[in-house]
């Protein structure tokens, strides 16, 4: 197994790297490191990020800090009640001058699509964007076309306003590898925001500090971090306990129980490791995995939520020693 150090980019170390993007991130969005890591771990662990919370927090900044600190392209779609699912895989059009058709590529052909408010448009919309995150490519008129990595979908949504919403289903939030709350800064934090943010725009400083490369290097780094027997019965252990639960109508899938191995992987590299151990499960099991459970009827009456349930899980299943 190749050490993470190797794997990195330019002979620097994975958490070298990782640091440097999330100081970047930094200068913009302050107060929210866990956020930004969170994120970074999204991005390396190839995984779609779906952000909720109130208006105003930084959501859309964070999205495109991300961008802007990594040599790739951009996009970003205003979902709203008549967006087309053309607005944002493309469409086919006649080109009179070759007598052909030529397709013209929508946003989502870019590496860090921000999709803003993504329960705002019809679910045929969503479900275009959603199919280009699981697949990798996007079809149309019988034609297939590849997205070019790394690929990254940042989806927003306001958890507090519904009228005139369409949420995503559960089939459809399982898609995203995480679901994190930005949440208010501290009292602190928001008078660094006020000193940053008063006079200047924070992003014309901004500069990039990583590749596409560096990134996809990461991603390999990341895939190269041992899991012990252990560690993967651990997993499984938590898996089967939240289809378990009594508090649970719906349990995580085989899809999330992967998807936390991964992340798991990348906080490992993150932190200059080898190998994965417990905490790093345990850390990201609720932005991994609650947005994927459902709670009963009789646990919601109780004011139990899923990250509730989630922690009385986690609390319950034997950690296993050493790694």
């Amino acid at each position: 197994m190749a050490s993470i150090e190797t794997a990195a980019p330019r002979g620097a170390t994975f958490s070298e790297y990782y640091g440097r993007i999330v100081n970047n991130i930094e200068r913009v969005i302050q107060g929210k490191r866990d956020v930004i890591e969170l994120v970074l771990l999204c991005l390396v662990s190839e995984g779609h990020l779906l952000l909720e919370d109130v208006p105003g927090v930084g959501k859309t900044n964070l999205a495109k800090s991300l961008a802007t600190s990594i040599e790739c392209s951009f996009g970003r779609v205003q979902f709203t009640p008549d967006l087309l699912p053309s607005d944002v895989v493309g469409l086919t059009v006649w080109n009179r001058g070759e007598n052909s058709f030529d397709f013209r590529p929508g946003p989502v052909f870019n590496n860090i699509v921000l999709a803003d408010e993504i329960n705002r448009a019809s679910p045929k919309t969503q479900a275009a964007l959603l199919e280009a995150m699981a697949e990798n490519q996007v079809t149309v008129d019988g034609v297939t076309y590849p997205l070019s990595g790394p690929f990254m979908v940042i989806a927003t949504q306001n958890p507090i306003e519904h009228e005139g919403t369409y949420p995503l289903p559960e089939s459809q939030l399982d898609r995203f590898l995480m679901r994190v709350s930005v949440g208010y800064p501290s009292p602190h934090a928001e008078l660094e925001i006020l000193d940053a943010h008063g006079d200047h725009d924070p992003f014309a400083e901004l500069g990039r500090v990583v590749t596409n490369a560096d990134v996809d290097r990461l991603a390999q780094a990341t895939r190269q971090v041992h899991v012990a027997p252990s560690l993967k019965a651990y997993l499984v252990d938590v898996a089967q306990a939240t289809r378990r639960s009594s508090h649970l109508a719906l349990g995580v899938s085989p899809r999330a129980t992967l998807a936390l191995q991964r992340v798991a992987k990348a906080r490992a590299a993150a932190e200059g490791r080898g190998y994965v151990i417990p905490d790093d499960v345990k850390a990201l099991a609720v932005p991994v995995l609650a947005h994927r459970l459902i709670v009963t009827p009789e646990a919601q009456l109780q004011g139990i939520n899923p990250s509730d349930a989630l922690g009385e899980v986690l609390r319950a299943v034997p950690v296993p020693g050493g790694h």
